[in-house]
């Protein structure tokens, strides 16, 4: 009964079946096969418009090299403290940038906002020599912490972003959650609300190992291929990256997917506000729960069977609960039970 991350699942039998039919016979390499071709226009319906799509194996790497093709090594990028690409990047995006600037704003819920991101621009010293050149904001879309963007709060976003001259990004390792969450078109929380490029997750929502990097505005695309190969992310078998890609979008599974995570999310958050002791730390938007709950509880409920990550140690931890496609209903059920117990046992204490 794992509820550490999205990231301990197996692959769903749709993608694996995907990956089995893609291993027969012999395909071009490097993106020459039948699978990658149909990609662009496959996400293009998807997204109604026409986009660039570089298939890559992991997050970190999609996130990065899309930086690195909107930011020169003397570059900013503004990005929310908690994001993906500052906590847990091992400097990937400055590394492939050449040497840009991670610049920090702070936001509850692990958002950006808007305002502050206003201030931040109009006194980031553009054009003064001494200064990191303002290149690009990243928005992750579903958060760090479960929560999600509306299509307006990413259009005004982007409106300041873009009045400023500098580029878009969001890191969409669960951008299904969230399109599910808001219950709209993809376009609307993506290029149609001012969105550049975008790094589209798969691994965490039923995927072995696929992301892709997704450019809005093409012209921003030139260099990409280029540095993918140069990084060493240009696959030469890559009909198994696309095949993953393709099954995924393929008669709504990355929603499917992403539905019922978010379901056991919302049953799993609205048992644990009933019981003593808990409090949620976010709003449960997406497929990520961040409870506090009673120091004793944490190992009684590892010793009951359920794992997951303590995200805040102390009297009161922070743990972060997180499900998936797969995760079982009577888990759910069954943790709800378990710290309901211990709950009580802390109150007689």
């Amino acid at each position: 009964m794992n509820f550490c991350s999205d990231n301990v699942t197996e692959v769903c039998p749709e993608i694996m079946a995907a990956l089995i039919a893609a291993n027969e016979g012999a395909m071009m390499p490097y993106g020459g096969d039948e699978y990658t071709q149909r990609l662009e226009t496959k996400f293009s319906l998807i997204f109604e418009t026409p986009v660039t799509v570089f298939p890559v194996t992991t997050g970190s790497a999609a996130n990065a090299l899309a930086l690195s093709a909107i930011t020169p090594g003397y570059g900013a990028i503004y990005c929310h403290a908690e994001s993906h690409i500052n906590v847990d990047e091992c400097g990937a995006p400055e590394f492939y940038t050449g040497g840009a600037k991670l610049v920090t704003l702070n936001g509850t819920d692990a958002q950006i906002h808007p305002s502050e991101l206003s201030k931040t621009l109009e006194n980031a010293g553009a054009g003064v020599v001494h200064h990191v050149q303002p290149a690009a904001v990243s928005i992750t879309q579903a958060t760090e912490v479960g929560t999600v963007y509306l299509p307006e709060e990413i259009g005004e976003i982007a409106k300041i972003t873009h009045a400023h001259n500098l580029c878009l990004h969001i890191d969409g390792a669960r951008l299904a959650n969230a399109v599910v969450s808001l219950d709209c078109a993809p376009a609307d929380i993506t290029w149609r609300a001012g969105v550049d490029v975008l790094c589209f997750g798969a691994t965490k929502n039923g995927a072995m190992a696929a992301e892709a990097a997704i450019f809005f505005n093409q012209d921003l695309a030139k260099t990409f291929a280029y540095r993918r190969k140069r990084s060493g992310h240009l696959f030469s078998k890559m009909r198994y990256l696309s095949a993953q890609l393709e099954t995924y979008i393929t008669d709504n599974l990355w929603l499917k997917n992403a539905s019922h995570a978010n379901e056991m999310a919302t049953k799993l958050a609205q048992g644990l506000v009933k019981l003593p002791l808990l409090r949620l730390c976010h709003p449960v938007e997406a497929n990520e729960v961040f409870v506090e709950i009673p120091e004793s509880m944490v190992n009684a409920l590892r010793a009951d069977g359920f794992e997951f990550y303590v995200w805040q140690e102390g009297t009161l931890p922070i743990i972060r609960l997180v499900t998936a496609f797969n995760t079982r209903e009577e888990d759910v059920d069954a943790l709800l039970k378990s710290v309901k117990r211990h709950s009580v046992v802390d109150l007689m204490e």
